[in-house]
């Protein structure tokens, strides 16, 4: 019989592994395996046990070193786990000398993500940019230990030629150009819609599970799905809301952000996140009541900066601000972001207020509401664009 959690079939059992190095904190690598723990839940892996390992700096050949390896295939066996899950990035050549030993799949933390963002894809364009970051992030995986001979490619030929690794890789170049081209149509298509609106644009942009979805239904009334966990939606959902006698905004709420959110999916889902780019205003959201959220905090406006956003007009909403020990962190929060905003889309609590930061900011930033539209991005107080 086959466990289930959250309604999804577990398909898989793993270990996690984590290795702390360089200037890491105990308290941060600590509630960034709490997180992979939680990716592995979403993407319908039991996880069975953990192992972590301080050490200056990763092995070249397998990350954790050869004594630390053979522990982490002890605890693997005795576990009886179909896989291990590094929270760290490995590279092609460790992910696979650890697989060679360990005798299991071995995944990271990235590989976590798109097995997540593969199972939710929706759209024709979710399902592009998906298949994308997979392409690359295959290519970029394929053993580099074979063999490099070269070959000539027919007599009298000069040069090198090809090498197999090369040949082998082709195709999914070739792949990898075919849905680069579709995006960028995508993108065009969007970019002209993007020109025509009517009404300005706000963008629910922010830490995963922040209750972005939720905020989206409560401020516009809309039925979009919600879900207590990580990437609960990846399509971009676009909702006309009232704000107050002649005030209107298009509502859009799109994927959510994470620590080490890999490139290859960041860069993937361009077109996706180009709607918070363009939007005239941003409303970043974070779980108040998360032990981290200062860190959500930068994770997010880190995030922004790496698609272009960073220069687009904010407001900070602390969402979940009643429940368990937000209390305290929105008390914290408040004094090192003194303009945010906390708010519950649960109950209610700071919603007039936050429809009423939205309207002010809009007076200065929407030039379709007939208002000087420049002004300098809204970083909250003790957070460093860098």
């Amino acid at each position: 019989m086959s466990l289930k959690l959250h309604d999804t079939e577990l398909v898989e059992t793993a270990v996690l592994a984590q290795l702390i190095h360089g200037r890491m904190e105990a308290a941060e690598a600590a509630d960034s395996l709490i997180e992979l723990a939680r990716l592995a839940d979403t993407a319908g892996i039991r996880v069975l046990g953990q192992m972590t390992q301080h050490r200056q700096r990763p092995d070249g050949g397998t990350f954790f070193g050869e004594g630390k390896t053979v522990d982490l295939g002890l605890l693997q066996k005795s576990t009886g786990a179909g896989c291990v899950i590094f929270d760290n990035e490995l590279n092609a050549v460790q992910a696979h000398n650890l697989a060679e030993e360990l005798g299991v799949r071995v995944m990271d933390r990235r590989e976590v993500i798109l097995e997540i963002f593969s199972r939710r894809a929706r759209t024709a364009e979710a399902q592009i940019q998906v298949e994308l970051a997979q392409t690359e992030f295959k290519l970029s995986r394929i053993p580099v230990l074979e063999s490099q001979q070269r070959f000539k490619s027919g007599t009298g030929m000069r040069g090198p030629g090809e090498s197999h690794l090369q040949l082998r890789n082709e195709p999914l170049r070739r792949r990898i150009a075919d849905l680069r081209a579709k995006l960028a149509d995508i993108e065009r298509r969007e970019s002209g819609r993007q020109k025509k609106r009517d009404y300005p644009l706000v963008s629910l942009v922010g830490y995963t599970n922040a209750g972005k979805s939720t905020l989206l239904n409560v401020l516009s009334g809309a039925d979009a799905y919600v879900e207590d966990r990580l990437f609960a939606t990846l399509d971009t959902k676009t909702r006309l809301t009232y704000l107050a006698p002649g005030k209107k905004i298009m509502l859009t709420d799109t994927v959510g952000f994470i620590r080490n959110l890999p490139h290859g999916l960041v860069a993937s889902f361009r077109s996706t996140l180009a709607v918070s780019a363009q939007a005239d205003l941003l409303l970043v959201t974070v779980d108040a009541s998360h032990p981290h959220v200062n860190e959500h905090v930068a994770v997010c406006y880190d995030t922004l900066a790496r698609i272009g956003a960073d220069k687009v007009a904010s407001l900070l909403i602390l969402n979940k601000c009643d429940e368990g020990r937000a209390g305290a962190a929105v008390l914290h929060a408040a004094e090192k972001f003194p303009h945010a905003i906390p708010v519950s889309a649960k109950s209610g609590y700071g919603l007039d207020t936050l429809k009423m930061a939205i309207i002010e900011e809009l007076k200065k930033c929407s030039p379709l509401w007939q208002l000087p539209s420049a002004i300098s991005p809204t970083f909250p107080r003790g957070l460093s664009k860098s």
